[in-house]
């Protein structure tokens, strides 16, 4: 697979997508969990949303339970806790592995194509960020202490390519 529109992932409400539908798109997917020290992070998350999604922007979450049981919640807990928490209205998917066998595939493909430090190949926290163009592949990974906020110039930079 060679972009990101090759992959399919399931929202949140069980529904099957095609990431084809975001061509042209920039993408901002992260992995998250409800109960992490990083979940603040919804609302920066939620705020790129708002002031950069009607130019191009997706914001996709992809909450993840493998790291400290922080997201141990059934899909629809995790919905109404963004939702009402953080007002997230940006597309959340159902939950998955983001390592080992079980790894969803696009994970496996987002790691291998943005390595982590030291060449990892592995998320080491939620909240790793992946920045998609909008040809689909990978320019940039975050770590979990970057804050949304800080991703500005290169979400700017990326739309204006």
């Amino acid at each position: 697979m060679s972009t990101v529109y090759d992959f399919e992932a399931l929202q949140i409400n069980g529904k099957s997508v095609a990431l084809s539908q975001f061509k042209g798109k920039v993408m901002l997917i992260v992995n998250t969990a409800s109960a992490c020290g990083f979940t603040p992070q919804f609302a920066g998350l939620e705020a790129l949303h708002q002031s950069h999604g009607k130019d191009g922007l997706v914001v996709l979450g992809f909450p993840c339970n493998q790291f400290g049981s922080q997201e141990s919640g059934s899909n629809g807990e995790i919905a109404e806790f963004c939702q009402l928490n953080y007002g997230v209205s940006f597309p959340m998917m159902a939950k998955i592995d983001v390592n080992g066998a079980k790894a969803h595939p696009l994970y496996q493909w987002l790691a291998s194509e943005a390595p982590g430090l030291l060449g990892s190949k592995s998320i080491k926290w939620n909240f790793t960020k992946f920045l998609v163009g909008k040809d689909g592949t990978v320019l940039k990974r975050y770590a979990p202490t970057d804050t949304p906020a800080s991703l500005e110039k290169d979400i700017a930079a990326a739309m204006a390519a």
